[in-house]
């Protein structure tokens, strides 16, 4: 049975994240697509490993998230985090347990879409802080995103309220290389470039393009460092940030998961995967056995060749390089920790240093190494050859152009000639 908006329960669900943002006209139409669910004392709403995307709110009742037979935490009805879908990380990493007689919705995703041609007014009728425009479904794609996905409801609402909208016009300068970090920046409408300008001058890199639902800033939040690269608009944007403070409190102290070397041990015997991320001339000094070292300015290449079953333990001098590593590789699905406080926390004995390996030991440290760099190398060399093929098609347009040109300068070279002739012949008629 469909719902009536204008219920006591149709105002409960009114409230929910993120249908309190969406215009009357579109909560109307979607409350006739809705069905409540009810529930007994002990059924489960869905098991710890699922995989699938529904969303489940809490309406009326109590739930217990659970992990085997210890309870997390106990989810009511009314309260804050019920404005939250439960337990919303895919695949879950609960069971949800309901505690006596319960009522509850479970959305798609894709039921929560804005439709486009709602009115001004409308929107500014049901807006809450942050303003939504015409097409934009922009906070549904953020709590669908792995770092929200991640976050305590409690987070997710603070951080949804503590989002600054800021606009810029194409061409204007966002990020400046070497600043200090202030803000973590989601791109709500729009594009932007990164780009890093090498020492002594030399000309800047283009890095990325950042579009709409991407996100950039973190690396100097969580490192402290100064910004390593700088971000302009290419067309006109409309950006959500978050100041550092809240970055760090809400997303990256939930967000990031520390683990000792003895239980890191214990995950690599399983089958986790070791990556250093310090630069090679470090990790070639001493490194810990059986790691790989992925340089933290190689890492986004290589999301591609990864395996986002594999559990990764990131590891660098102290620790900060890794939590940056960390929070790209959780940003694009990966499950990932850092090794707590790093190399530097650790007893000569448990490294190695290629000064005293073996020739086994050098066997076995450099073939997944030489497996990265091969890859880079294939990346590298796929990006060059498309740019030569259109280094190529470019110099044929030159070529034709240039020929079109020279052609043209002979016709009106000879044309002047003429000219030049006949005005000799004239003057010679009137001498």
């Amino acid at each position: 049975m469909a719902v009536d908006a204008l219920s006591e329960e149709g105002r409960i669900i009114r409230q929910l994240i993120p249908l309190a943002n969406m215009p009357g006209k579109w909560f109307n139409a979607l409350c006739e697509q809705l069905v409540v669910e009810e529930a007994e004392d002990g059924k489960f709403l869905f098991y710890r490993g699922d995989a699938n995307t529904e969303l489940f709110y809490l309406l009326k009742g109590s739930v217990s998230l659970q992990v085997d037979d210890l309870k997390i935490e106990t989810i009511t009805a009314g309260s804050d985090a019920a404005r939250f879908s439960l337990a919303h990380q895919v695949p879950r990493k609960v069971n949800v347990i309901a505690k006596g007689n319960i009522r509850y919705l479970r959305l798609r995703p894709e039921m929560m879409k804005f439709a486009p041609d709602a009115s001004k007014d409308e929107r500014e009728r049901d807006m809450t802080q942050i303003q939504l425009t015409e097409s934009d479904d922009w906070m549904t794609t953020l709590l669908m995103s792995p770092i929200f996905r991640a976050l305590p409801p409690a987070n997710l609402q603070k951080v949804i309220m503590a989002l600054e909208e800021v606009s810029y016009k194409a061409g204007e300068v966002i990020i400046e290389q070497g600043e200090e970090g202030d803000y973590f920046y989601f791109v709500k409408k729009g594009q932007c470039q990164i780009t890093r300008k090498p020492p002594a001058g030399s000309k800047e890199i283009k890095l990325a393009t950042c579009n709409n639902q991407d996100a950039f800033g973190e690396d100097a939040l969580i490192s402290g460092l100064p910004r390593n690269a700088a971000v302009s608009a290419i067309t006109d944007v409309s950006l959500l940030r978050l100041n550092k403070d809240k970055f760090i409190n809400l997303i990256k102290h939930p967000l990031l998961k520390h683990i000792s070397y003895h239980d890191a041990a214990e995950l690599l015997a399983k089958g986790a995967m070791l990556i250093d991320v310090r630069e090679p001339e470090e990790y070639n000094k001493y490194h810990l056995p059986r790691s790989v070292n992925i340089p933290l300015f190689l890492l986004r290449m290589q999301l591609r060749t990864m395996n986002r079953q594999q559990l990764l333990i990131l590891v660098c001098k102290d620790g900060v390089i890794s939590e940056t590593a960390a929070f790209i590789l959780i940003r694009h699905k990966f499950s990932a920790y850092v090794l707590l406080g790093g190399i530097d926390q650790l007893g000569a004995d448990l490294l190695k240093s290629t000064a005293v390996v073996t020739q086994e030991m050098v066997i076995a440290d450099v073939e997944p190494q030489t497996q990265v760099l091969s890859t880079v190398v294939e990346n590298e060399t796929g990006s060059l050859l498309t740019h030569l093929q259109q280094m190529q098609a470019q110099y044929k347009i030159l070529q034709t152009e240039k020929t079109a040109l020279e052609e043209k300068c002979a016709s009106l070279t000879k044309h002047v000639n003429m000219l030049l002739e006949q005005l000799k012949a004239v003057k010679g008629k009137a001498g």
